[in-house]
């Protein structure tokens, strides 16, 4: 199985900030005490924190697919708070595939690596 990596990318709404904050921080402890697979996950704000940048790597397909069933309705809820964009790389799973089939996620599959 192959490690995953995740960007996502957002722009906040005008009042979105402080519930993402809040979001963020139940996301953070659903990652520290369910996830198994999940290797990072990190949040940046730019200066005036109008936007973040989240850094994701999970062991394989199979935990990235745990990560999204603990999340459940919260991702929603993120979502509404800005604007996102995200990008996976890897060589994710059939299933993984289906899951993100016409979602807003583009794949990315590795070609030069060292």
């Amino acid at each position: 199985m192959s490690e995953l990596q995740g960007i996502a990318r957002c722009k906040f709404h005008a009042d979105g900030l402080e519930e993402f904050k809040r979001l963020a921080a139940q996301a953070m402890e659903i990652v520290r005490n369910k996830d198994t697979g999940t290797l990072q996950f990190e949040i940046s704000f730019n200066d005036d924190q109008s936007e973040c940048i989240v850094l994701e790597r999970y062991r394989d397909s199979q935990a990235l697919i745990e990560h999204a069933e603990h999340f459940g309705d919260l991702s929603e809820a993120i979502i509404r708070t800005g604007s996102f964009a995200g990008e996976l790389i890897g060589e994710p799973s059939a299933e993984l595939k289906t899951m993100l089939a016409g979602g807003p996620i583009r794949l990315f599959t590795p070609y030069l690596s060292r």
